[in-house]
C-alpha cells in the first residue's frame, strides 16, 4: 500500500511541478516526450506516466508502448531507491538484481534530469 500511495503521489507533484516550475517546464519541453513507468516484476503494483510539455497523464498498470519502464524485485527494495532516486541508489540497485531497466538508457537520463526539478 505504501509503494502504491508513493506512485499516486509522484503523479500529484509531477503535475504541480508542471503548472509551478519554469525550470520542470522548460526540462520537459527539451526532452519533448517522455512515457514511462514504475512496477514490481510480478506487476502486482504498477504505474505509468505519459509526460508533455502541455500535460502529465497517469494511470494504473503499465500499457506496452512505454519508452522506459523501471521494474523492482519487490515494494521494499522499490521504497529504498525511490526515496533516494540518486544514479548511484539505480546503478546499486541494478548490479543487485533489485532493479531492471526495460527501455533506453538515455530515456532514463531524462527522466533523472526531469526528476532534479522536482
Amino acid at each position: 500500500m505504501k509503494l502504491r500511495l508513493m506512485l499516486w503521489l509522484l503523479g500529484v507533484m509531477l503535475k504541480r511541478a508542471l503548472r509551478r516550475k519554469p525550470g520542470f517546464r522548460q526540462a520537459l519541453t527539451d526532452a519533448r516526450r517522455l512515457d514511462w513507468g514504475i512496477a514490481t516484476e510480478d506487476l502486482s503494483i504498477a504505474r505509468h506516466y505519459r509526460m508533455s510539455p502541455q500535460a502529465i497523464q497517469t494511470g494504473a498498470g503499465l500499457p506496452v508502448d512505454l519508452d522506459l519502464e523501471l521494474r523492482f524485485a519487490d515494494s521494499a527494495s522499490a521504497i529504498r531507491v525511490l526515496r533516494k532516486p540518486t544514479q548511484q541508489a539505480f546503478l546499486d540497485g541494478m548490479m543487485a538484481g533489485q532493479v531492471r531497466l526495460v527501455g533506453d538508457s538515455a530515456d532514463l537520463k531524462k527522466l533523472q534530469k526531469l526528476l532534479k526539478q522536482l
